[in-house]
């Protein structure tokens, strides 16, 4: 079984994946941990929970849209427009409330 340490938001998760998925593993983390830079660039700093929660939404909302697009039959992102600030806004004021929701019920110091 192989095993590798991903590095998110400036903390490392061992992982164990099978033998051979290591590379597609970390590469998975690298997108998820360049959506964590990406928002505490936006949003400055924020708790672990919240910076991984709203990461996992953005990477989510790609998935969806490129399914979409591909329903649709049009290329892949065909939907989505790099310049739609409003989609991204509203997508981050649900990631927060989520985060806030996930922040009541983590009881101090379980963090």
């Amino acid at each position: 079984m192989g095993q590798i340490t991903v590095r998110i938001g400036g903390r490392g998760y061992p992982l164990s994946c099978r033998d051979g998925e290591e590379e597609h593993l970390a590469a998975l983390a690298g997108h998820l941990q360049a959506k964590a830079d990406e928002l505490a660039t936006s949003l400055g700093s924020m708790s672990e929970p919240r910076l991984l929660l709203m990461a996992g939404i953005l990477v989510a909302d790609e998935l969806f849209e490129l399914r979409k697009a591909s329903a649709a039959g049009g290329a892949p992102g065909a939907t989505a427009t790099e310049g739609d600030d409003g989609r991204y806004q509203a997508l981050l004021a649900r990631a927060e409330a989520l985060a806030d929701a996930l922040e009541e019920d983590v009881p101090p110091g379980a963090a």
